[in-house]
């Protein structure tokens, strides 16, 4: 039989993240809800006894014999008299949660004793501690899940799309964890809902809960300090605010810089701020408003070489939108959202004057609605954006002639309508069907329209076994366009458009989950990707010598990727924590590049390891440790010098045919707690990043001389490592 139903808060708001254990004889099953409060699972025939945990509401237990399919509408109400031992027992056991088809739940408050480079919880780094997700190494914000590009990515904030998704460098987490929560990711992007980006969809959404009381956390570092506030305004209606500033310029500055270097000055800040209304309209209708806004800036000055250099990138994001709950089985959600992401580069030099910059706008709207139709849960809408995009703007002035690369603004339209349903098939197995026709168009002659179908079967032998069978079709309309080796904001978005055709992909995959025991648990998977219309940019930042376009510049090719995953979690008791391992290729295939041949991509690292550990010594004390192992990234190395009048010249033999050193990394955190509970925290954390300050390189320089008698040609490598150990203390406050 299978139970389906919805559980939300005495205030009608829907409950993510809830976990639920159904109990039938001695069968044990479990499950969360979804982002919009829905759970589905099937049990066998008999008494059931259902329990309904969430930290911050009284537990609820529902009996009864089940004899059919059975829809159930669920209240928590809020339990002020729990006990601190009970919060940190639920807290610990649901910090990660495997969901079907290669999809985790994530709570990241319950995560804040996993060790972090400034002591705050980052979205991105613990992602990639879970199989299927690269390291990405130092020095480089994006992530790579299942032998993707980093534009594979699609990262939604409560719906909208963020472009510009990393500060400088990796440093800092993009997103202030106290304004989030909880995070949804899937590596395949197997929800119809949501489409555009070949690889994984990431959800982080936050509070739409009218907060009952003025409320007040945050967190001082040694580097950046953060501050969220929830405001009451009346019963119905409130707003959380929160806010980050950095003031790292005399302490990353000498990290950034090398001991030999001619920059007398290096300066870069950032700052960011969310907003989040929400207000209980009335009984059926909740109408939020999200904000997110982002800006950097990066200035160098050179006076040896009259250089001054600034980078300035920017995030802003709106989205209103209005909730309607007809009744248990009918609800629906309407959403208009704006969001923007812009960078800017300049560059003067003596006399000469440079500048490139990039920028995209989308003005969208989404529908869905949310219904049952003989206990089958479905979901249908559509989707609308109107992408504007100047993917490169070149301006150099003051030379011998001037120089003007200008590209003109790209104006794209994009239709998508979607149905999912999860049916019963039999009494052991369940399907999760999506469907999805995306109409896309840019100028006179770019139209396309494409049928995306997505489907994950799940087969339930007994409480303690489950297997999926996924396949999914994706189709990519706007495409990131690297221009370095770290991930740096001069990377910039182009459009199908001018004859560059969609990227597409079709995955399969399979894998099991395991309840091995109530203390251990277990996921295994493989999967497989093809790829084509990959978009590949060798220029670097740009071309001065002649006036192209990037229809002529970029190259078009296809792409491969496979491998297998496995996590092995403990999720009771004192000391808990994962172990992940994902064995992968990743390959290209570009006319242009290699002769041909099929090459290794940059981020093919074929053996990705982490350990992560927590343990809860006493109520004052807990600690956590990550331990990280990765092969090295994929470059090309010269493979032969000769010498024409008296200058080095190289010669290549493969495409990407060498690897950078394995990197390998251990973190370390203690979190000393003043006092904690439900309502209020006050706490030390210390932290130690790269705790035995091995060098991981982010990237090599070779350096080139001949020898005394000039007959011979000596090649040395240079490694340049950006972060050794680096220790941080901060305080981590909620009241």
């Amino acid at each position: 039989m299978r139970i389906t139903g919805n559980v939300k808060s005495s205030e009608k708001e829907n409950l993510a993240g809830v976990n639920i254990s159904f109990k039938t004889g001695n069968h044990l099953y479990e499950t969360i809800t979804d982002s919009t409060g829905n759970f589905a699972e099937n049990i066998p025939f008999g008494n059931l006894i259902i329990d309904i945990h969430h930290p911050y509401f009284a537990l609820k237990t529902i009996q009864f014999n089940v004899v059919r399919d059975t829809l159930l509408s669920v209240i928590l109400e809020s339990d002020i008299s729990r006990l601190k031992e009970v919060i940190i027992s639920n807290d610990k056991k649901k910090g990660i949660k495997d969901l079907s088809g290669g999809k985790l739940s994530i709570n990241l408050k319950d995560l804040s004793s996993v060790p972090t480079m400034l002591g705050t919880t980052d979205v991105i780094k613990i992602l990639q501690l879970t199989p299927g997700v690269q390291n990405s190494g130092d020095a480089n914000g994006y992530f790579y899940v299942r032998g993707s590009d980093p534009g594979h990515n699609a990262i939604l904030y409560n719906g909208t799309p963020v472009y510009g998704m990393s500060h400088l460098l990796g440093i800092f987490p993009f997103y202030n964890a106290d304004h989030v929560k909880d995070v949804e990711f899937d590596k395949s992007s197997s929800n119809a809902k949501y489409g555009g980006r070949l690889s994984s969809t990431t959800l982080l959404n936050s509070n739409k809960k009218n907060p009952s009381k003025f409320g007040i956390q945050g967190n001082v570092g040694i580097l950046a300090s953060q501050l969220s506030v929830s405001v009451p305004l009346n019963q119905k209606t409130g707003f959380y605010v929160s806010g980050r500033k950095t003031y790292i310029d005399e302490v990353v500055a000498p990290l950034l810089n090398s001991k030999n270097s001619d920059v007398q000055e290096m300066k870069y800040g950032f700052s960011d701020g969310n907003l989040t209304f929400v207000s209980q309209v009335s009984k059926s209708n909740l109408f939020a408003v999200d904000v997110f806004v982002s800006g950097d800036q990066l200035r160098i000055t050179d006076e040896e070489l009259a250089l001054q250099t600034s980078l300035k990138w920017s995030n802003f994001t709106i989205s209103p939108s209005l909730t309607t709950t007809f009744s248990p089985k009918l609800s629906m959600s309407n959403a208009l959202y704006f969001s923007s992401y812009i960078n800017d580069l300049r560059m003067n030099q003596a006399t000469i004057e440079m500048g490139v910059s990039s920028n995209i706008q989308d003005f969208g709207f989404t529908n869905s609605i949310q219904f049952f139709v003989k206990n089958i849960p479905f979901e249908s809408g559509m989707t609308y954006v109107y992408h504007t995009l100047q993917p490169q703007k070149i301006n150099v002035e003051n030379l011998t002639t001037t120089d003007n690369n200008t590209e003109n603004r790209i104006n794209a339209n994009e239709l998508a309508v979607f149905t999912t349903f999860k049916p019963k098939l039999s009494e052991k197995l369940a399907a999760d069907v999506g469907i999805r026709i995306n109409y896309y168009t840019s100028g006179s002659n770019d139209s396309y329209l494409h049928f995306q179908p997505r489907v994950v079967l799940n087969y339930y032998t007994d409480e303690k076994y489950s297997f999926y069978a996924s396949y999914n079709r994706q189709y990519q309309y706007l495409s990131l366009i690297t221009t370095s080796s770290v991930g740096i904001p001069t990377d910039f978005w182009i459009s199908s458009s001018d004859g560059i055709k969609p990227q597409s992909s079709h995955e399969f995959s399979i894998g099991s989950n395991q309840n091995i025991s109530r203390i251990f648990s277990s996921s295994f998977g493989t999967f497989y990707r093809s790829m084509k219309n990959l978009l590949e940019y060798p220029y670097g930042i740009t071309q001065f010598n002649e006036t192209t376009t990037l229809k002529n510049d970029l190259l078009v090719g296809k792409g491969k990727a496979y491998g297998f995953e496995i996590m092995l979690k403990k999720k009771n008791g004192k000391f808990n924590g994962w172990i992940s391992y994902t064995l992968s290729w990743s390959n290209r295939n570009f006319d242009e590049l290699n002769n041909g041949k099929t090459y290794f991509a940059k981020y093919d690292r074929r053996h990705n390891l982490s350990i992560v550990g927590i343990y809860d010594l006493n109520p004052k004390w807990d600690f956590g440790i990550t331990q990280i192992f990765s092969s090295g990234n994929r470059f090309t190395m010269p493979t032969s010098w000769y010498f024409i009048n008296n200058n080095p010249v190289k010669e290549y033999s493969e495409y990407n045919n060498a690897q950078m050193p394995n990197y390998i990394r251990t973190d370390l955190s203690a979190n000393y707690y003043f006092f904690k509970n439900a309502k209020k925290e006050s706490a030390l954390n210390f932290s130690i990043y790269n705790t035995f300050n091995i060098d991981n390189p982010i990237y090599v320089v070779l350096d080139v001389e001949a020898n005394e008698n000039e007959d011979k040609v000596i090649v040395t490598q240079d490694k340049k490592v950006l972060y050794r150990i680096l220790p941080s203390i901060s305080w981590r406050f909620k009241f």
